[in-house]
């Protein structure tokens, strides 16, 4: 069904991350640890500087893959795995975009479903990588059936 899709890829799309869209994260994650929020305890860290938390990337904007075509409803967050090259620091430009890497199906008790593993990656302006972001999007089979072949 998707097979297709696998290897592309979007473009690269710039993120910066700024201190107050930090601040709202980690306010919402409940983690209010100091090296996120407090300018002095990031300029008294290891790194010098305040950084974003572990699970930040997931609000940047990576940019679309217009050949994938996904349904608006019947779409399950199976898993997401961060990895890393360092942390990201306050006030930095991040570049991003998505590649599809697999597309498998498998029948088990909620019918058949797919699932659409992507990974998006994130470089610095030097084009170095940071951090990779591997994630699973389960499709139920009731949006695989509204899906074109």
């Amino acid at each position: 069904m998707l097979k297709a899709s696998i290897g592309k890829r979007s473009k690269k799309m710039k993120n910066t991350i700024e201190r107050g869209a930090v601040r709202k994260f980690a306010e919402a994650i409940g983690d209010p640890a100091p090296i996120y929020l407090d300018e002095k305890a990031g300029a008294d860290s290891k790194f010098g500087r305040n950084i974003a938390p572990p699970t930040f990337p997931v609000t940047f904007d990576a940019g679309t893959i217009p050949e994938l075509k996904l349904p608006a409803k019947g779409l399950i967050h199976g898993e997401q795995i961060y990895h890393y090259t360092r942390p990201l620091f306050v006030g930095e430009d991040v570049y991003c975009w998505m590649e599809v890497k697999d597309y498998y199906e498998k029948s088990g008790g909620f019918g058949e479903m797919g699932f659409l593993v992507m990974t998006k990656y994130g470089e610095d302006a030097e084009g170095e990588l940071l951090f990779t972001e591997e994630r699973i999007v389960i499709i139920n089979e009731a949006a695989r059936k509204e899906m074109p072949v």
